[in-house]
């Protein structure tokens, strides 16, 4: 199985606004990076936005490790989802999980890959995960040039 680096982070003007994501993919041999937005969004929306992209430009079936600032993200996927399956995408507090759609997806496409989630505190330094923060502001600023 071909081994992949994700790194992956999404950002919002107001929450919701304007959103966008950014994404770095290594293979080992090549980088690869990816940006998007959406006009009106939320933070999470973005973060989840970033992982499906990503994963959806991988080869199934691959070993991923995917890196993100969010723990929204990281511990929808790794430990609240069991709880969410269980209780029909309802919450502990009983009401509709949010996003259901964008975690439903998730979980479809990372089921051919053996996937370890890391995840990475925010604005410390980290060189990648930065660029992807770069990335998804830069993406904002675009798509706030357009709405005028």
């Amino acid at each position: 199985m071909k081994k992949y680096r994700i790194y992956c982070d999404g950002a919002c003007s107001g929450n919701p606004g304007i959103g966008g994501y950014g994404i770095i993919i290594e293979d080992g041999e090549k980088i690869k990076k990816i940006s998007g937005g959406k006009m009106e969004t939320t933070n999470n929306r973005m973060e989840l936005t970033a992982a499906i992209k990503a994963i959806k430009e991988i080869p199934a079936p691959s070993e991923l490790e995917i890196f993100t600032d969010s723990q929204y993200l990281v511990l929808g996927i790794t430990k609240w989802i069991n709880g969410w399956l269980k209780n029909g995408w309802k919450n502990a507090q009983k009401k509709e999980v949010k996003n259901k759609d964008l975690w439903k997806e998730l979980l479809e496409i990372s089921k051919p890959h053996r996937i370890k989630w890391h995840w990475l505190k925010g604005h410390s330094g980290h060189k990648e995960n930065e660029e992807c923060d770069r990335m998804a502001r830069n993406f904002i600023k675009k798509l706030q040039c357009q709405r005028r």
